[in-house]
């Protein structure tokens, strides 16, 4: 056989060889990576909410009669002793010796409760005064770097409350006094008195300044004494109560920091709570699954011009504040996966995985704490597959790094 055939053959076999061994050769898994950094890492419990009146008034009807039709409408501004309806008076009844002592009794009762309501204002009038005072001296370490963030919302918080309260307060006892004036209209207006609807309709006032919320009675009609006709109250007075799941209520406490965000304006509000109810309720979710749930009570701290836009039921994303860091080591939780009874992540190290295991801390979700395991810089596989083992060769996706 001639040499030059032979030598041609021999090329021909180990160019099929090398392409066999090339065919064969285990190739570098396609990934894609993630530094790790550090930045700022919060913890949160997000559920959603609405806003609602914190002192809000029912207006019924003093004593039976025909109700006029409403004039009014729902957002109307009203001032004390405004007429909200007019209601036209039956033939008054006669009180027996019985009925009038018990009319009677109603009046000193009223009387009685008036002076308590103003004993009450009078401590919430206090209480606000120190609520202020304690908020300017906060206020001033604050500036002086003697006092935290935390500690000024709380103060701000706080004082927010007092006034509330104070302003509940005035309200009661006007509205104490509107009872009393409803307790004396039984009497005045009795049939032993004369009275005998001649001098025409009632005129039911507003027992306070603020907004009409909701008629409860538009339409002209029989009403019975004690029936709701109008609701009142200052809108501009808002809190925020947010219902969440028993297990996440838990870890909510006076005073957690809150942002409110997607309730329409262009920056978060913030907000403190203030009330955790130790009350649950069941509510079936979106899904038909029955959930035990919470009531949390909420005060808006940002500035009222910020929110001004803000009424009654209006609906907001709250975010409660568990747990943050400013500069935190942290990483995607795409790249841990379970491996025993730690977490684990494949580093890129040269041009092969390397499995770590990893200390974690705190979680939101989307990031992780890192306590130990990888130093920051280093390269993570995110989204890691049964193809990816220890040892593994592997080569970045084109625009696979973040």
């Amino acid at each position: 056989m001639n040499l030059s055939r032979v030598i041609t053959i021999l090329i021909i076999l180990g160019a099929v060889v090398a392409a066999l061994v090339y065919g064969f050769m285990p190739r570098p898994a396609r990934v894609d990576v993630v530094a790790v950094s550090r930045g700022a890492l919060s913890v949160t419990v997000d559920a959603e909410g609405k806003t609602r009146v914190i002192d809000r008034f029912i207006v019924s009807a003093p004593v039976a009669g025909y109700a006029r039709r409403s004039a009014l409408d729902v957002g109307v501004a009203v001032v004390k002793g405004q007429m909200l309806v007019e209601l036209e008076p039956r033939r008054s009844e006669v009180l027996d010796p019985r009925t009038r002592a018990e009319a009677k009794a109603r009046v000193a009762g009223a009387e009685a409760a008036e002076s308590g309501a103003k004993e009450n204002a009078r401590g919430a009038k206090a209480d606000s005064a120190l609520a202020e005072s304690e908020l300017k001296r906060i206020k001033l370490l604050h500036e002086q770097q003697y006092a935290t963030e935390e500690r000024l919302d709380r103060a701000v918080a706080e004082a927010r409350r007092a006034r509330a309260a104070l302003r509940s307060a005035e309200f009661s006892v006007k509205v104490a006094r509107f009872e009393l004036d409803a307790a004396r209209t039984t009497l005045k207006y009795s049939g032993n008195s004369g009275y005998k609807g001649a001098d025409g309709p009632m005129a039911i006032k507003a027992p306070v300044e603020g907004r009409v919320l909701k008629i409860l009675r538009e339409s002209e009609g029989v009403v019975n004494s004690g029936d709701p006709l109008v609701e009142i109250g200052d809108p501009t007075a808002l809190e925020v109560e947010v219902d969440v799941l028993s297990a996440d209520a838990v870890r909510i406490k006076p005073g957690t920091r809150v942002l409110f965000e997607r309730w329409g304006g262009t920056a978060a509000l913030k907000g403190v709570v203030r009330v955790v109810e130790p009350v649950g309720f069941t509510k079936v979710s979106a899904l038909g699954v029955e959930e035990q749930r919470v009531l949390v009570i909420v005060d808006i701290t940002s500035p009222p011009q910020l929110w001004s836009g803000l009424g009654d039921g209006y609906p907001v994303e709250a975010s409660f504040i568990l747990w943050e860091g400013a500069s935190v080591l942290q990483v995607p939780s795409s790249v841990l996966f379970r491996y025993g009874d730690s977490f684990a992540a494949f580093v890129v190290e040269g041009e092969s995985a390397v499995r770590r295991l990893v200390e974690v801390g705190h979680r939101n979700g989307l990031s992780a704490e890192v306590l130990s395991g990888v130093a920051e810089g280093e390269l993570l596989i995110t989204h890691p597959d049964d193809s990816i083992e220890d040892g593994v060769s592997v080569r970045l996706r084109e625009g696979g790094k973040r």
